[in-house]
């Protein structure tokens, strides 16, 4: 289903007021950086503060990160986060190369990264760096090898933790942000500190942010697979020989991410943890809401003029599990929080697309304590939301992921062929199939 709405556009006077603020991405417009090029997002991923007492550490260490992006360009630059962080993350070196193989780069695509023309940066407390642009030729659909060295030491307080990528952490030797065969110490599988990387392309070049829960995220899928939903709509997009222009593909789902809330409410701000460990010891990780993070993680990104929103299941389902059943919320709810972010998005230009929500009966937490999920009130509140997003045309488009995973014989539980085993989330064949159901005309007339 395939469905426009008009949308205004900012003045050229808000747009200079934000590059004097230092905003390089005016999204839902051209966004040309200082050097005339237009920019768009290839690949990206939110920010989450770490699990409390469980940050990672780094001395005299370097970490190799692997990104598998979207679209292809001629010139790359990333951007390094410590949104989370109430420490100064000193980056003693940084290096940017197309990945062969584990942690192995071509050495002839490997180059330096500056930050204003530094090969060092600190990054301050609450902050993020972006680094200067450099030459290279990035395919669509490759991996690329971030190299990051930290000289001193340097706590991941900032991260993305379901990445679903096997990356590499050498031993406390020094600077290898330059090595073809990299020096791995061990192993970790989440994206410490980074959290976009841009290229520049074409006029015609695009981003569109997938902003979501761990629906989104790929919780479910195959690790080293790149098989999340929108790593295969990358993929069709890429592969689509009647697309007229570049497009990114940005995911920016978080595991346990609400529309509407914080990881904790008001009510339950400054006190004990209400049903106690799990999502007392998840905490910060769960992120801030979809309405909170809405400006840095869509607005903030390059060239966006497409947001998909996955968002909405987590408050449903919380409520009564990890969370006091006084917590509940009524489709109402969810929908005036759709309404807020699609009236702030068509403010910057960008169309937004709603997806319904899959079902989730017999939903669990990987353990049958939390085998609480799903109530007949709940499964009521979901039909509701999917039926809105179906038919009030409030959205520019819908993708009715729904449909496209759910079992037709029993439409209140997902396909056993697609359920990953936890009855929530679906597995590779599950994220294929809704990857498949998104219709490609969406994001074109643009």
């Amino acid at each position: 289903m395939v469905r426009h709405a008009g949308a205004d556009r900012r003045s050229a006077l808000w747009l200079a007021a934000l590059a004097a603020l230092g905003f390089s991405n005016p999204a839902g417009t051209t966004n040309r950086a200082r050097d005339g090029q237009h920019w768009i997002g290839t690949w990206a991923t939110a920010p989450q503060a770490a699990i409390p007492g469980h940050a990672q550490i780094f001395r005299n260490q370097t970490l190799r990160l692997i990104v598998h992006v979207s679209a292809g360009g001629r010139k790359v630059r990333i951007k390094i986060s410590n949104t989370f962080g109430d420490q100064p993350l000193l980056i003693g070196g940084a290096h940017i190369a197309r990945r062969t193989e584990a942690a192995e780069i071509d050495p002839a695509s490997d180059r330096t990264l500056k930050f204003s023309g530094k090969a060092s940066t600190t990054i301050p407390r609450h902050s993020l760096v972006e680094s200067d642009p450099v030459e290279l030729d990035v395919p669509a659909l490759g991996d690329l090898a971030i190299s990051l060295f930290f000289p001193g030491t340097a706590a991941a307080t900032t991260s993305h933790i379901l990445a679903l990528q096997t990356n590499y952490v050498s031993g406390e030797t020094g600077d290898a942000t330059a090595a073809r065969k990299f020096p791995v110490a061990r192993t970790i599988d989440s994206w410490p500190f980074l959290t976009g990387v841009d290229v520049a392309a074409s006029s015609q070049a695009a981003a569109i942010v997938a902003l979501g829960s761990s629906l989104t995220d790929g919780d479910g899928s195959s690790r080293d697979a790149n098989r999340r939903w929108p790593d295969v709509l990358a993929e069709r997009l890429a592969k689509d020989a009647g697309g007229n222009k570049e497009l990114g593909v940005l995911n920016e789902g978080i595991i346990g991410n609400r529309l509407l809330s914080d990881f904790a409410s008001p009510r339950q701000a400054g006190g004990p943890p209400p049903l106690g460990p799990v999502f007392a010891q998840l905490g910060p990780a769960l992120g801030q809401s979809g309405m909170v993070r809405f400006e840095r993680d869509v607005l903030r990104e390059a060239g966006v003029s497409y947001l998909i929103v996955g968002l909405g299941v987590n408050d449903i389902l919380f409520p009564g599990s990890f969370i006091p059943a006084t917590e509940s919320v009524n489709s109402q709810s969810i929908l005036s929080g759709y309404r807020r972010l699609i009236a702030r998005a068509h403010k910057q230009g960008i169309r937004v697309i709603g997806t319904t929500i899959p079902p989730f009966e017999h939903a669990l937490f990987r353990s049958p304590f939390y085998d609480r999920f799903y109530t007949p009130e709940k499964e009521r509140v979901r039909q509701e939301v999917n039926a809105w997003i179906h038919r009030s045309g409030e959205f520019d488009g819908v993708i009715d992921f729904d449909e496209a995973v759910r079992d037709p014989g029993h439409r209140t539980q997902l396909l056993p062929s697609y359920d990953s085993g936890d009855h929530l989330h679906v597995n590779d064949a599950g994220n294929i199939a809704q990857g498949n159901a998104i219709p490609l005309a969406l994001f074109e007339d643009r």
